[in-house]
């Protein structure tokens, strides 16, 4: 395995780097509130970064992934490159990528990914169908409840309180691309990352198919929802509404586990802006005319974040390696969604204690990385639930 980026891959993520710390300003993102930083997409998008995620892979995305993480940047990057860019050009048809990619890549259509925590959204080609997901607790999607997709890439995992994404995933481009076909969905998504802002929602169905709905459609309704982070989040409503089809077998499954990779790829970039604004506050921070980070205690407790926000990286990196080279990542996205939980809540918490008393701030803008930290947490599905699909996948295949 080599993680080492490519060429195209350290300029696109240099290119990130340098929009998102120069806009993505701690005065800008509380003056956006729960909604996008409109400036900040179009710089984005002029810039191209949203077309290069077709030629840099899915690595090239987690390393972009990574900036706006850090920067908690309010704009629907990853959900839009995970649920439209990737999902389109790697599962839909000759006339779809025609039709859908040019306004994916220029920033003009915005996709979000809606996979219920629980319950079902009914399909059915050509016909009127009824169905509702009501809002659960500690619901996800898994392999033995019928549900959809992710809301994370949260354009991916919608979090319903403890909510996530969960299934079996297969190796890349596994499943056959059919002609697009046309249906009608009915049922409801409790919530939907970035709903706010799109223009079309990748919808899982009961049977796992995926479907494109546009949001402007008769018989789709949106409605804003709250959540711990400020994601332009919203609740999916449909009724008969007219979608259409993408991908075959084994899209559902291979869209869960990008979505996971990207994800733990933002919550890399959370963990380590949260660790950098501890560091520096530790280290002219003094007490007793000492700096804080002085102190063995502080010491200790950064150097362990510092080791769960690198193995989040690592793992995020080693399935999207996977992924770009066709070779089976199913088990490694888990292992990355299970250490961005699990290690990622411990980092945000971290980055807030070392703070002190100026982490109880709730303006301060370590803060907010706390709160992306936690919703994204809630978004993978939770550390337990991830873990337990995990043994399971690791049972079913059993030893090489």
């Amino acid at each position: 395995m080599d993680f080492t980026p490519s060429e195209e891959q350290a300029a696109a993520q240099g290119l990130a780097a340098r929009i998102l710390g120069d806009l993505s300003t701690h005065d800008r993102l509380v003056e956006a509130g729960s909604g996008t930083d409109a400036e900040l997409w179009k710089e984005l998008c002029a810039a191209g970064l949203l077309g290069a995620v077709e030629e840099t892979g899915l690595l090239g995305l987690v390393l972009l992934a990574e900036e706006q993480g850090r920067t908690t940047a309010q704009v629907p990057f990853v959900a839009s490159c995970v649920y439209g860019l990737l999902a389109v050009a790697g599962h839909g048809t000759e006339e779809q990528r025609g039709r859908l990619l040019p306004p994916l890549r220029d920033g003009t259509a915005v996709v979000a990914g809606a996979f219920p925590a629980r319950g079902t959204v009914q399909a059915e080609p050509d016909d009127g169908l009824s169905g509702l997901v009501p809002p659960a607790v500690g619901g996800g999607v898994s392999d033995t409840v019928p549900a959809a997709a992710v809301g994370g890439v949260s354009g991916i995992v919608p979090p319903a309180a403890g909510g996530g994404l969960s299934g079996t995933a297969l190796p890349a481009g596994s499943g056959t691309v059919s002609p697009a076909a046309g249906g009608r969905l009915s049922g409801s998504v409790p919530l939907v990352p970035w709903l706010r802002d799109a223009t079309h929602v990748l919808v899982a169905a009961a049977d796992r198919s995926l479907w494109i709905v546009r949001t402007a459609d008769s018989g789709v309704v949106t409605e804003p929802v709250e959540t711990t982070a400020p994601w332009s989040a919203g609740r999916l409503v449909l009724a008969g509404a007219p979608a259409e089809r993408l991908g075959g077998p084994g899209a559902y499954e291979e869209m869960l586990a990008t979505a996971r990779t990207a994800f733990a790829g933002v919550q890399a970039g959370v963990c380590a802006g949260s660790l950098a604004r501890a560091v520096e506050h530790t280290g002219t921070r003094e007490q007793f005319g000492r700096p804080l980070s002085t102190n063995q205690a502080v010491l200790l407790r950064a150097a362990d974040a510092y080791m769960d926000t690198e193995a989040i990286r690592v793992t995020a990196y080693e399935a999207a390696w996977r992924h770009d080279e066709g070779l089976p990542y199913g088990e490694q996205a888990l292992t990355a969604a299970w250490w961005a939980s699990e290690g990622g809540r411990r980092v945000v918490h971290a980055g807030q204690h070392l703070h002190g008393g100026t982490g109880a701030d709730l303006d301060h803008p370590v803060h907010r990385h706390f709160l992306w930290g936690r919703q994204l947490d809630a978004h993978l599905g939770g550390s337990g639930t991830v873990l337990q699909e995990l043994g399971e996948l690791l049972v079913k295949e059993g030893p090489e």
